[in-house]
């Protein structure tokens, strides 16, 4: 494993107009082919933390650093930088519609490569591979927003593929997705650890730290980091899972009349 972390985040807090909390006092590192899973409950701040990953804002204290450069909208300004850095990064959002903006499914494969500046030939290339992994070139003349759920979310997933980043951010990437959907994206991100990319997902679905997961990252509702460890650890903790609001004391009833309460995992 290289030394030196693809991301290393050194106390990082961030305030939405410098007022309400999304992280307070955020400190981890990621290495080059990790899977890194980031539990937490809806409103923890996954998300932010995603966003300030992928450079789309930046703490009000502490530091972020990307391949050894600290990421700052200056350094981003760099143009030899930024470009390096937006092939090597790729987010995925929660909600495919924030990200599919064109007119066809092809037109949203083309996109990313040739604004790298990729040659109309090698972004065909790349295309014609996403659509046959992903199995979804049916849907090339289609427009985003009269697709499926799980079918947007495989073009986001295309969409991120023809960069082919290092790097892969994903945001709870199986949200909203019929049971056969989830189980293939799940395959797909083992794929993606298996090939050696770096993986990090924001998520409060437990089975995809237990299936993926190197090293999970906690998040508590107060912003906190709660714990980081490993997938065993973190999921063998119930009392650290029911601080975090990923499990509850469910009520049991029974016909006698008595009741009972057990944590319990969605």
């Amino acid at each position: 494993m290289n030394k030196t972390p693809v991301f290393k985040l050194s106390s990082v807090t961030y305030r939405y107009l410098n007022q309400t909390p999304g992280l307070s006092d955020i400190s981890m590192q990621i290495h080059s082919g990790q899977a890194i899973v980031v539990l937490g409950a809806n409103g923890s701040g996954k998300s932010t933390l995603l966003k300030i990953l992928d450079g789309l804002y930046f703490p009000q204290k502490g530091d972020i650093r990307a391949y050894d450069v600290r990421l700052t909208e200056k350094s981003l300004q760099d143009t030899d930088f930024s470009r390096d850095f937006r092939r090597r990064v790729g987010l995925v959002f929660q909600d495919p519609d924030v990200q599919l903006f064109l007119p066809t499914v092809k037109d949203e494969l083309s996109f990313a490569p040739l604004q790298m500046g990729l040659a109309q030939e090698a972004v065909a290339r790349r295309v014609a591979q996403a659509f046959e992994l992903l199995g979804i070139a049916a849907l090339a003349d289609r427009a985003p927003y009269h697709l499926s759920e799980g079918e947007k979310k495989k073009v986001a997933l295309a969409a991120a593929l023809t960069l082919d980043p290092e790097v892969w951010l994903l945001d709870e990437p199986t949200a909203s997705l019929d049971p056969r959907t989830q189980s293939w994206v799940i395959d797909f991100l083992l794929q993606l650890s298996e090939q050696g990319k770096t993986l990090v997902i924001a998520t409060h679905d437990l089975e995809i730290a237990h299936l993926v997961a190197h090293k999970c990252y906690v998040l508590g509702e107060d912003h906190r980091l709660l714990r980081e460890g490993s997938p065993q650890a973190v999921l063998d903790d119930q009392e650290l899972l029911v601080q975090a609001n990923l499990i509850h004391s469910h009520r049991h009833y029974h016909p006698s009349g008595a009741t009972h309460k057990h944590p319990h995992r969605h």
